[in-house]
């Protein structure tokens, strides 16, 4: 069926929505944005759904959501552990409560329970809530950090992680099965009077999540001794951060808080910024200002479902530099490996888990604690998956993983980022460095010097549309078909193809024991290497580029150079 078809068939289908007929009326004449919605089915992938809130196969909304959920019902139901029920959260978004009470009653119509979260949420506390109750699976209504026109649909599996890519397609050939008048919710009164649909929150949840994060603490003597003395400015950038960030520090001790005033409420509109992404320095426009009027040394933020944290430190003459998703790690790996040999828990068999696109620099502070750094594709559900393996084989114990993306986890009851713990690890460092006689970013200058100047860059094109899809498609087959010999001068000293599993250098192939994934990621000499794959949840290409040198200007100079060199291949 082509788009246009696809496009006169929700008309006729959806006829009784008035709302929705007025929507595809209103585009009538632009056969462009027709195509854009109409071209193909939202994608479900490990990731979820993700789109622009709209009407059509390609959108975000009602029909698309139910549809979904019925096809990860039809899963449970094969797998035959429905009767535990399912998890379903929300955070701060345009349409994510509606979203999350479809699911929840879409569940319910299938005969499953729904645990349905009484007001927004942040992911860690979703995934938290499928382990604390035995659920089968977790559904969180959520686009991340993307800007606001975006809201997603998560899918979490039974140990609290994200599903795995065999999972999604199964979940998908369900799904592409269903017609979406077989989806439909159950009436919400019915739901409750059946046993279906069960609001939760603090007693249910919250409550043991904040206690379990509080476990979490390396030095809780410490935040008990300097936390008052912490000066913080925080941001949950309009989202689900908020209420667990805040009370998690007021219980710690950490007293010396100031929000954001402008940001502080959830608004799924996120007026105060582009997108709410702590990632871009831009987030902390109001933020950084304000920490300079109340003398804080910490700026940090969590986006709206509060899975990622950025933060900006203040320097020795009070200038506030933001840090990259990679520094802050580094802090945090940092203040873990040191507090726990400190205290004598350091485990024998501890191990840190990475992406393979995060920096190097993460093993080069575990080597000298004797402590193994594992890599794993991009996702942070291939770091709950490690969590998992290390658990069942006994053979490792889990004490930290991150993502360059601004994602940090400490403990193994939630499997995924979690920047509640996040903000517990950033102020016990800060409290660590305070007890030390340093700040922050003197203590990533000492990691610098002690292991030498590493920079990492992300550089992201945005090709939307039916015809971005066949270009980024065009750039990962000229990639392959062409593989550099050198890059800024620098020789490839090996291509590792994740799609195909193979590592290829002069000394020949070699086996990759990875997932299937669309990277290619180019090993170069002097222990620099850049990588380059297509977005799973964005209509993006991204570019990683490392860079490792005996200054930091040297650093800095070659990174700048080796990322021209690799955006020239990506044109």
């Amino acid at each position: 069926m082509s788009y246009r078809d696809e496009y006169e068939s929700w008309l006729r289908r959806f006829a009784g929505d008035a709302e929705t007929v007025k929507e595809l009326q209103g585009i009538a004449g632009d056969e462009k944005e027709i195509e854009d919605r109409f071209y193909t089915e939202l994608a479900f992938g490990t990731g979820g759904l993700r789109g622009v809130l709209g009407m059509g196969t390609n959108r975000m909304n009602v029909y698309n959501v139910r549809r979904a959920t019925l096809g990860l019902a039809k899963y449970l139901i094969d797998k035959g552990i429905q009767g535990r029920g399912v998890c379903v959260a929300f955070d701060s978004r345009i349409m994510s409560d509606v979203f999350a009470k479809q699911t929840a009653l879409t569940l319910a119509n299938a005969g499953i329970k729904a645990y349905l979260f009484e007001s927004l949420r942040p992911v860690p506390v979703l995934s938290y809530s499928v382990r604390h109750l035995n659920a089968a699976a977790g559904v969180i209504v959520t686009a991340s950090h993307n800007p606001p026109q975006y809201n997603g649909y998560k899918v979490y599996g039974e140990d609290g992680a994200q599903i795995a890519p065999d999972a999604a397609d199964v979940i998908t050939g369900y799904i592409r099965a269903l017609r979406y008048e077989d989806c439909q919710p159950m009436d919400e009164q019915e739901a409750v009077s059946k046993g279906l649909l069960q609001i939760i929150g603090a007693k249910e949840v919250d409550d043991d999540y904040i206690q379990m994060v509080k476990g979490l603490s390396l030095r809780p003597e410490l935040l008990e001794k300097r936390g008052k003395d912490l000066n913080i400015v925080y941001t949950p950038l309009h989202g689900s951060g908020n209420v667990p960030v805040r009370r998690l520090l007021k219980e710690l001790g950490i007293s010396n808080v100031t929000v954001v005033p402008e940001q502080e409420k959830p608004d799924g509109h996120f007026p105060t910024v582009t997108a709410p992404n702590p990632e871009d320095p831009a987030a902390f426009k109001l933020a950084i200002p304000l920490a300079e009027k109340a003398g804080a040394s910490v700026v940090f933020g969590t986006d709206p479902d509060c899975d990622r944290l950025g933060a900006a430190v203040r320097d020795g003459e009070g200038n506030f530099h933001t840090l990259t998703g990679n520094q802050i790690a580094c802090l945090m790996l940092s203040h873990i490996l040191r507090s726990r040999k400190e205290t004598g828990n350091l485990p024998k068999n501890a191990a840190v888990v990475k992406s393979i696109v995060s920096t190097e620099m993460a093993r080069a502070i575990a080597a000298d604690y004797g402590v193994p750094v594992f890599d794993v594709l991009t996702g942070f559900k291939f770091i709950g998956e490690k969590i998992q393996q290390f658990e069942e084989s006994g053979e490792h114990t889990f004490v930290f993983g991150f993502e360059e993306s601004f994602g940090y986890l400490s403990g193994t009851s939630v499997r995924d980022k979690d920047g509640v713990n996040a903000s517990l690890l950033l102020c016990e460092a800060a409290c660590a460095c305070m007890e030390r006689g340093e700040t922050l970013y003197d203590a990533l200058q000492a990691i610098y010097k002690k292991y030498g100047y590493y920079k990492e860059r992300g550089v992201s094109v945005t090709l939307p549309g039916k015809d971005g899809v066949a270009k980024i498609a065009g750039i990962m087959d000229n990639l392959r078909k062409n593989p550099p010999k050198e890059l800024a001068g620098l020789k490839v000293l090996a291509v590792r193809d994740y799609q195909k599993s193979l590592r290829v250098s002069d000394q020949g192939e070699e086996r990759l024991d990875y997932p299937k994934s669309n990277v290619l990621y180019y090993e170069l000499e002097d222990s620099n290497w850049c990588c380059v794959r297509p977005s799973g949840t964005e209509p993006k290409i991204k570019l990683y580029v490392a860079t490792k040198a005996g200054t930091q200007e040297g650093t800095d100079a070659l990174n700048e150079k080796l990322t021209k060199a690799c955006q020239e291949l990506m044109k």
